[in-house]
């Protein structure tokens, strides 16, 4: 299955489990949004791409829908 990648900008709370069980917010700002599987999204952000988060495709759908994660391409 090939990757599909996209530029993107966090605009608003975007949350990812950590481990242990916390959730984190992705930073506002640019990042990269790449769809793995059917099911799971890679987001990716840092200004060299240090930093990613999976997150479930029904997330990622529900942060578009409210305007916090928005596909610039």
């Amino acid at each position: 299955m090939a990757n599909t990648t996209h530029s993107a900008r966090i605009t608003g709370p975007v949350l990812y489990q950590v481990e242990g069980g916390n959730r984190h917010a992705i930073p506002l700002g640019p990042c990269l949004v790449e769809q793995v599987n059917d099911s799971l999204i890679d987001i990716i952000w840092g200004t060299t791409g240090q930093r990613s988060a999976q997150l479930p495709l029904e997330d990622v759908a529900a942060a578009q829908d409210h305007g916090h994660l928005v596909l610039l391409d």
